[in-house]
């Protein structure tokens, strides 16, 4: 098999990188693109070997690099975000041919977002300090080591954006990394590695490994040489990992799925309440965050729905290297399975399909609005994670929250209403990481991102991340006991 493949004119290596090398695997799997079904090429296809081969990498590359001097290493960090910039067309091509996003928000968000979010935590490292506090004329100093090895493994709904939100904090902690990329859109990853080594990154200190979680998962989160887990995904996953890691104690940071609300209250205004519940069909409504549940006040709610079915059904559904389209494919035929089994489950349970409901030509479902549906059925309790949508009634503010906080997430919430002390009171009873109140996906990297309930452990952004690739340190000094006098 070639050891390179030529995306859209874009080379990309199909190898692993361990140690500052590209290594092969004996066996391979297929690549898909989502937008056609066409083969991008065959990857190769990790084993425990390469897995633990790795993790020794990184624990060889971890002292000199967790020496290194802050300076240096955010020196590194924007010089790896250069290189992301000066290839931002070529990864946004190559991304979008391989998880169907938009082109156009790779172009304008996405990738820009990659940059920067090396720039960010470079410059969060050098600013990173607690004030030193006293305890009966002892000083105490609060610093961050770097903890070790770690291991990142990351989804492909937006692969590089969400891999360098792990990889960006991890690398400035002074940690080296093992990245194993999703398996259904690992392209970018692998130039990520390119980009990094060119950066003048150290051998060692960012390995990428390719392949299924069911095959190299186990080596790479029971290793006792790991010495942090970052992992987005879904829940099953996720009680994986964490019993594959108990028995070495190894930290764990999941961030996992969302059954988010969007409440829209009459006292809102209803075409900015309209616009925000359309917005949740971004990226094929393939986003963790989404608010796929909407919660309307029964006043509004026949009004609501006359102006989200005119907007929804004037987007454009195709192609997403086209400037004009609004929604792609959906990532993989598997799961476009299991989109259209949770509607047709829905349907048969008694739900009323609005719009769409269906599946269209190729790796693409209509975007999708049920109404009538019980607040404990399987499509309002459980993550889709495609472009279908609920849409449920209240009558008082107590229901509202009622019906909010009622599934076993917590990951996120959004709120549309005029009345600022009912926002906040709202606001406050709610269960999510995140709460939006009259905007949706406003995100700033120096906040705590993370979810409740099954929505997640831990919080990383700003120094948040760097508590959780850190091991903190308190030294207690004694303020006399010394020999000298300098």
């Amino acid at each position: 098999m070639p050891d390179h493949i030529t995306v859209a004119g874009v080379t990309v290596d199909t190898r692993h990188w361990i140690g500052g090398q590209r290594l092969a695997s004996p066996g391979t799997f297929t690549d898909l693109s989502p937008i056609d079904g066409s083969v991008l090429g065959e990857i190769s296809r990790g084993t425990p070997a390469e897995a633990t081969a790795a993790v020794a990498a990184a624990k060889a590359a971890f002292p000199s690099w967790a020496a290194t001097p802050r300076a240096e290493r955010a020196r590194i960090l924007h010089a790896i975000a250069d290189g992301v910039e000066k290839r931002i067309e070529e990864l946004s091509i190559v991304e979008t041919s391989d998880n169907g996003a938009l082109l156009r928000s790779h172009r304008r968000g996405v990738m820009p977002r990659v940059a920067h979010n090396f720039r960010f935590f470079a410059d969060w490292l050098l600013k990173l300090e607690h004030e030193d506090f006293e305890t009966r004329g002892h000083t105490n100093h609060v610093s961050w080591d770097p903890a070790g090895p770690s291991v990142l493994i990351t989804p492909w709904n937006a692969p590089l954006m969400l891999a360098t939100w792990k990889v960006a904090p991890a690398l400035a902690a002074g940690n080296t990394v093992v990245l194993k990329p999703a398996e259904w859109s690992p392209l970018t990853a692998s130039l990520l590695a390119d980009i990094a080594a060119q950066a003048g990154l150290p051998a060692g200190v960012l390995n990428v490994v390719q392949g299924y979680g069911a095959e190299i998962g186990d080596a790479l989160t029971s290793h006792p040489d790991v010495r942090r887990i970052s992992f987005t995904g879904s829940v099953p996953t996720a009680r994986r990992i964490a019993a594959s890691a108990a028995p070495n104690l190894t930290p764990l940071s999941l961030e996992l799925g969302g059954k988010s609300p969007l409440l829209v209250f009459a006292d809102a205004d209803l075409d900015l309440a309209v616009d925000l519940a359309v917005e949740q069909y971004d990226n094929a409504g393939q986003v963790c965050l989404a608010a796929t549940r909407i919660l309307v006040e029964e006043s509004i709610a026949e009004e609501f729905t006359r102006r989200f079915v005119e907007k929804a059904t004037a987007l454009k559904q195709g192609d997403p290297r086209d400037e004009a389209t609004d929604i792609g494919p959906n990532i993989h035929p598997r799961q476009l399975e299991k989109i259209d089994g949770f509607v047709q489950r829905a349907v048969e349970a008694g739900a009323r399909v609005v719009i769409g409901g269906h599946r269209k030509e190729g790796q693409y479902y209509a975007p999708t609005l049920l109404t009538d549906v019980a607040q404990d059925s399987e499509i309002v309790q459980e993550e889709v994670f495609g472009p279908v949508l609920t849409l449920q009634t209240f009558a008082t503010e107590e229901e509202a929250v009622h019906l909010a906080n009622g599934t076993r997430f917590g990951l996120a919430a959004t709120l549309a209403t005029g009345d600022r002390e009912r926002a906040e009171r709202v606001s406050d009873q709610l269960v999510a990481g995140t709460v939006w109140v009259n905007c949706f996906f406003v995100r700033d990297l120096q906040a705590p991102f993370g979810g409740s309930r099954l929505s997640g452990v831990g919080r990383e952004g700003g120094t948040w991340s760097f508590d959780f690739y850190c091991d903190l340190k308190n030294t207690v000094t004694a303020p006399n006991g010394w020999n000298n006098h300098g």
